[in-house]
């Protein structure tokens, strides 16, 4: 047997869900390019769990059930204010508040396709609600309730500000939820699909699955991204700062990407994003040292911006706080986890692969009393 590190090139399941091939990214056949310019979140998240989108009376179904589920369980609520606000993690409140909601579900065990849907239904709902709910409390405000007449986006918006977005920035939450939705078997999301293929529940795949995103080696790269642009300070300091790091062998945050070689197809909508944002908050440096910084590290190394470093100033710009970057990506990615779960349960085959042993050989047992 041959090991294959981290195992990059292998393929470990078949799916109908998105793909990768040639540097475009597709979901059920139709490019991100498309998708991020004419679709809404709602429809995105109807295609990747139907495999077709809807038209508009299935989108108006679906919005409906989306804003009829999104009130979390009061229980709920209480024990995010019961944190250690000033030193939990987010995405540790995300996971255990996630976790939680299942003790809340009584079809939590229920694994009958039509439950599922319903708890997929709800997951979706909730995790906004979680978020913008946390983000407040930590800051001394009470939790926003949702409204059941407007979209997922203006919803997150209007949870975690207390006020309507304008559609500038309405846009821009639409469109980082879309690009973000699925990415073939990323880690988490193979994490979910390895978790249910032992029929584990629903919730129990995405905790797991929040769990694997809770690492920086995927998610928390913009995060890390506006922190260097806020060291940065200044446009003009911009490409002294990066040389000095690539001097010192240090790695730029939102440059490459694992599998595309020509570039990120996602990254040209948030960059345009980007550019209206900053303009709109009269902040144009943000997008102007991130431009100069592609620039220079594609010129310099070949690696062009993936989808996380113009989503930092973009998150940054609707004032957002940087810690919460990673549960928003989870916020969207909740769609293509639960797509892949109900995807596995659909045709399920329990994941165990094998390691290639290198520890020692066979060797003779020597009784406690004999060892020296």
């Amino acid at each position: 047997m041959t090991a294959t590190k981290g195992l990059e090139g292998v393929i470990a399941a078949e799916s109908s869900i998105s793909s990768i091939i040639d540097d475009q990214l597709a979901y059920v056949g139709y490019t991100i390019d498309d998708l991020a310019e004419n679709c809404s979140f709602e429809e995105v998240i109807y295609l990747l769990w139907n495999r077709e989108l809807p038209n508009k009376e299935q989108l108006e179904e679906l919005r409906s059930q989306l804003a009829n589920n999104m009130e979390v369980p009061e229980p709920v609520i209480d024990h995010l204010k019961s944190y250690d606000l000033k030193s939990v993690h987010p995405m540790a409140a995300l996971r255990t508040a996630v976790s939680l909601l299942g003790l809340y579900d009584e079809e939590a065990e229920v694994m009958d396709k039509e439950a599922n849907r319903r708890k997929a239904i709800r997951l979706q709902a909730r995790v906004a609600t979680i978020v913008t709910a946390f983000a407040r409390i930590r800051k001394g405000l009470e939790p926003v309730k949702p409204r059941k007449d407007l979209t997922f986006a203006e919803n997150f918006i209007y949870m975690l500000n207390g006020r309507e977005g304008d559609p500038v920035e309405v846009e821009a939450i639409d469109k980082a939820l879309v690009l973000h939705a699925d990415h073939e078997l990323n880690a988490s999301t193979f994490t979910a699909r390895v978790c249910v293929a032992t029929l584990s529940d629903v919730y129990s795949g995405i905790v797991s699955a929040i769990s694997a995103l809770k690492g920086p080696l995927h998610g928390g790269a913009n995060e890390q991204v506006m922190k260097m642009l806020l060291e940065i300070g200044e446009v003009e300091n911009a490409i002294p700062y990066v040389q000095k790091k690539l001097e010192n062998k240090e790695k730029i945050m939102g440059m490459g990407h694992r599998v595309y070689r020509k570039g990120d197809p996602r990254a040209k909508h948030l960059k345009e994003m980007s550019r209206q944002l900053t303009k709109l908050r009269g902040e144009e440096k943000w997008f102007e040292m991130s431009e100069k910084i592609e620039e220079y590290i594609k010129k310099e190394k070949g690696l062009p911006a993936n989808v996380d470093f113009y989503s930092a100033s973009v998150y940054h710009s609707l004032g957002i706080d940087h810690d919460l970057f990673t549960p928003i990506f989870a916020v969207s990615r909740m769609s293509g986890w639960l797509a892949h779960i109900l995807e596995q349960y659909d045709d399920n085959r329990l994941i165990r692969p094998r390691a290639k042993y290198v520890g020692p050989q066979l060797r003779e047992f020597v009784p406690l009393d004999k060892r020296k």
